[in-house]
C-alpha cells in the first residue's frame, strides 16, 4: 500500500480548510441530493463528498456507505488531492498503490474508484467528489466530464457555505461570524469605555457521546447546548459555535464578575435541561472567562487564548476531581 504524500502547500491548505468552517457545519440536504443523484447516474455502490484534514478523512455527504471518518493515510482521496485532474482506478486489484489497502481487502471492498479534487474559492484543494464500487469497471471520457460537473457544483456549494456566518447545525454564529462581530464589538467597547468579557466553552465527554450513542446524538448534544445558551442569555450577548464542541459567548457591557454570574446561570440551566431531556447522556461543559484589556494590544487572538486557557484549567480540575 502506498501512503499518500503530503501536498507542498499543506500548511496553507489546512488553514484554508479550517477557516472555511466546512469541518464544523453539518450535513446539508443539497449535498446529499448530489451524492444520491451521482450514485444513481453512475450506477455505483456509493458516491461521496470528502474533506481531508491533517490526519483524518471526513465525509461531508455520502450515499451508499457509512459516514464515519477514516485515517487519511489509507484513503484514496488522500492521493486525489495531490493532483489537478481526476484520479481513476478502474481495478484496485491491479494497482500496486491500492491492492493491499485495507479499504480494498477489508469490509469496504473497494474495487473501483473515481475521484475529482474539490477546491475552495482561494484554490486550496480540500477533498474530493468520488465514486466507489465493489466491481472493476472502465470510466469513459464522457463520465469523467460528468464527474467534473458534479465537482463544480459542490465547489459552488462550498463557496456559499464558506461565506456564511451562521452555523447550520445550531443556528448560532460560526467562527467567521464571531471573528467579524468580535472585532466590531472591541472597537465599540473601546469607544464607549465599556467592559467586554469573553467566555470560552468546551463540552465535556462529547467524544463519549459520539462513540457510545452515535454522531446523530452528538449533533443533538450540540443543538441542545445552543438551545440552552439562547434561552439563558441576553439578546445582546453574542452566542457562537466556534467549531467542533467549542462554543463562545461575548458579553457586551459586562465585566468579569457579571460574566461569571451569567455563566453560573447557564450551568444551572444545563442541569435543568438534563433532568427533563430523557437522553441517556448528560450535557456538561467546562468554561473560562476573560475580560477585555482596554490597555492591551487590542487583538482578538490573545484574548481568545486567555479565555481558552481558563477553560482548559477548569477541564483539568474537573478531570482530576473524578
Amino acid at each position: 500500500m502506498k501512503i499518500p504524500a503530503i501536498p507542498a502547500d499543506e500548511e496553507q491548505r489546512l488553514a484554508s480548510l479550517r477557516d472555511s468552517g466546512l469541518l464544523e457545519t453539518g450535513v446539508t440536504e443539497r449535498l446529499d441530493r448530489l451524492t444520491r443523484l451521482a450514485k444513481r447516474m453512475f450506477d455505483v455502490r456509493a458516491a461521496l463528498i470528502t474533506l481531508v484534514d491533517e490526519e483524518m478523512l471526513f465525509f461531508k455527504s455520502t450515499s451508499g456507505t457509512v459516514r464515519e471518518p477514516l485515517p487519511r493515510k489509507i484513503t484514496f482521496c488522500g492521493h486525489t488531492i495531490l493532483h489537478t485532474e481526476p484520479l481513476i482506478i478502474p481495478d484496485t486489484h491491479g494497482d500496486d498503490r491500492f491492492a493491499d489497502n485495507p479499504l480494498v481487502t477489508g469490509e469496504m471492498n473497494i474495487r473501483f474508484y473515481a475521484g475529482y479534487p474539490l477546491r475552495l474559492p482561494d484554490g486550496a484543494v480540500v477533498g474530493a467528489f468520488c465514486l466507489v464500487d465493489s466491481s472493476a469497471r472502465q470510466f469513459t471520457d464522457a463520465e469523467q466530464d460528468y464527474l467534473k460537473d458534479f465537482a463544480m457544483i459542490v465547489e459552488d456549494e462550498f463557496a456559499v457555505m464558506s461565506a456564511a456566518t451562521t452555523d447550520e447545525l445550531t443556528g448560532l454564529f460560526n467562527r467567521r461570524g464571531f471573528e467579524s462581530l468580535a472585532k466590531f464589538a472591541i472597537v465599540g467597547a473601546r469607544r464607549r469605555a465599556e467592559p467586554l468579557t469573553l467566555a470560552w466553552i468546551d463540552l465535556d465527554n462529547f467524544k463519549e457521546i459520539n462513540d457510545t450513542w452515535g454522531h446523530a446524538e452528538g449533533d443533538e448534544a450540540l443543538k441542545a447546548m445552543a438551545t440552552v445558551m439562547t434561552a439563558s442569555l441576553r439578546e445582546a450577548d453574542l452566542r457562537v459555535r466556534y467549531g467542533g464542541d467549542e462554543f463562545a459567548i461575548l458579553f457586551s457591557d459586562t465585566d468579569e464578575q457579571g460574566a461569571w454570574i451569567a455563566m453560573q446561570h447557564l450551568v444551572e440551566q444545563v442541569e435543568a435541561w438534563n433532568k427533563g431531556s430523557g437522553k441517556p447522556w448528560k450535557l456538561a461543559f467546562s468554561w473560562g472567562i476573560s475580560e477585555f484589556d482596554h490597555d492591551g494590544c487590542g487583538e482578538l487572538k490573545p484574548w481568545m487564548k486567555a479565555a481558552d486557557q481558563q477553560m482548559y484549567a477548569m477541564k483539568e480540575r474537573n478531570h482530576r476531581g473524578r
